[in-house]
């Protein structure tokens, strides 16, 4: 708005200069528009003459001489010199005041130039941290869930183990009292068997030897004989 102000009001000056000298006291074309009617009449009031004579070329000269009258382009020494003037004092102004303005804004812009580069750069740095950080969290929550895989992996191998050992000892328990009692079992096949050898025994012997021995006395004998078998046999 400064740097507008500036220009405007040199622009205004040299107007002014322009308007104020002698040169321009008048239009250039109201004055050079006057003088080629003044060569016009002047050419008719000279050769009035010749017209009654029918000779026509003095005047077309007279009007040649008029068209080719100073051009409008031209400016005269005068314009010439106020004019640059003008300008000079325009461009002064513009450089003892304009252009430190300009300048300044210039600078300005270049400093917001500047900051919103840093700004910029400072937000991709940021993007850029944050990516990584956003990077390492994946790669943390990879390592995590293949940790509790490989620990839920080693949890059902533990019990898979654990299952395995209880099912052998359930076994080897189950084995064990099979064993016992099959020797159980055995042991009283053994206990019926003697009996009834020597029930069979003692019903042999009274009617082998004819004697008239108490029951239990022949089963207690008999039993006896048994163990004592029994026991040299295992000897």
């Amino acid at each position: 708005m400064r740097i507008r102000t500036l220009v405007v009001a040199a622009i205004l000056a040299g107007v002014v200069l322009l308007s104020a000298s002698p040169a321009f006291a008048e239009s250039p074309g109201k004055k050079h528009g006057r003088e080629l009617v003044d060569c016009v009449e002047k050419a008719l009031r000279d050769h009035r003459a010749q017209f009654a004579k029918k000779n026509y070329d003095p005047f077309e000269t007279a009007l040649e001489d008029c068209r080719k009258a100073k051009s409008l382009i031209t400016p005269d020494v005068a314009e010439l010199l106020w004019g640059s003037i003008a300008f000079a004092i325009v461009a002064f102004v513009l450089m003892k005041f304009g252009w430190p303005a300009i300048r300044q804004a210039i600078q300005a812009r270049e400093e917001k130039i500047r900051a919103d580069l840093e700004a910029a750069e400072s937000m991709r740095t940021e993007a850029d941290q944050e990516l990584t950080t956003y990077r390492q969290q994946i790669a943390d929550a990879r390592q995590e869930g293949n940790r509790i895989i490989e620990e839920a992996r080693e949890g059902g191998e533990a019990v898979r183990r654990e299952r395995i050992t209880q099912a052998e000892a359930d076994a080897a328990e189950i084995r064990q009292r099979a064993q016992e009692d099959a020797r159980l079992a055995v042991e009283r096949a053994e206990a019926e068997l003697r009996r009834r050898v020597a029930e069979f025994s003692v019903d042999m012997a009274e009617k082998i030897v004819e004697r008239n021995l108490d029951r239990e006395t022949q089963i207690a004998l008999i039993e006896n004989y048994i163990n004592s078998v029994g026991n040299g046999s295992r000897t």
